[in-house]
């Protein structure tokens, strides 16, 4: 006989406060446990203090003093986020947000990673905190792949060296794969994909090369395409085509808990 008795215990004491709320699309568990320390959560109107607290069903979590909902079913959309758009909730520096853009209705969504302020195209969002976290492992293996317009003379050989991955400034960067797709001028266009994506690394690997990046334009996040999308538009993925894409061992809500 299989002793379920473990199985009962965990849904009789419920989910990890920090998985919880990273279900519910507030923030990733590593930024929750540090809003745990920073005393910004509440369950049940008392301050949490650990984030080995258990919400269940009948419980009340508030972030900020705002009450959350809790987890609904995993969602996912492509979006063509604009140049001069900033992907964080709250900017220090009052730029205006992805987020405060999006549609009336949405629900509270997390980015899959970020575009920086210049750069556009897609960028996937989710109301799952824990599936954006996952969705951002270069275990994953998939590829990121970008339009990039460069001012400077291109080498060729230079951009194929690139494959083997590169260091600048004490920084060790990856494989990138970056094809000569055009040139008019000091101007060209390149396509660049990697599996990576640290922080600005397109930007800083062509300035090493003396290129400057005029426009950086992701067409593609691992299996999914920026298409005809337009600067600002919006598209959810079908759930059937989300389950069929993402790594199997990614658990998605089907249904709202609690």
């Amino acid at each position: 006989m299989v002793d379920d008795s473990n199985e009962h215990t965990t849904e009789a004491r419920g989910d990890r406060i920090a998985k919880w709320l990273a279900r519910s699309g507030v923030a990733s568990r590593r930024d929750i446990e540090r809003m745990i320390a920073e005393r910004r959560i509440k369950l049940n109107g008392v301050v949490v203090e650990h984030p080995a607290t258990f919400v269940t069903p009948t419980d009340v979590v508030a972030v900020n003093g705002n009450i959350v909902e809790g987890p609904q079913h995993t969602r996912l959309w492509r979006y063509h986020k604009p140049d001069g758009l900033v992907t964080t909730h709250r900017d220090p520096e009052g730029r205006k947000t992805v987020f405060e853009t999006l549609p009336e209705g949405m629900p509270r969504v997390v980015s899959v990673g970020r575009l920086d302020l210049n750069s556009e195209g897609l960028l996937l969002l989710t109301n799952d905190g824990a599936l954006a976290r996952r969705l951002e492992l270069p275990s994953n293996g998939w590829l990121r792949r970008y339009r990039v317009r460069v001012f400077g003379v291109v080498n060729e050989r230079e951009l194929a060296g690139l494959a083997k991955g590169c260091s600048i400034e004490g920084v060790k960067y990856g494989p990138i794969e970056a094809t000569l797709d055009s040139r008019k001028g000091d101007n060209a266009w390149l396509t660049v994909s990697l599996r990576e994506g640290k922080n600005r690394e397109i930007r800083r690997v062509m300035s090493a090369m003396n290129l400057h990046v005029s426009r950086l334009l992701r067409t593609s996040y691992g299996p999914f395409p920026l298409g005809e999308l337009k600067p600002g538009e919006l598209e959810e993925v079908p759930a059937r085509v989300m389950k069929a894409q993402i790594p199997r061992d990614v658990e998605i809500a089907t249904k709202r808990r609690g």
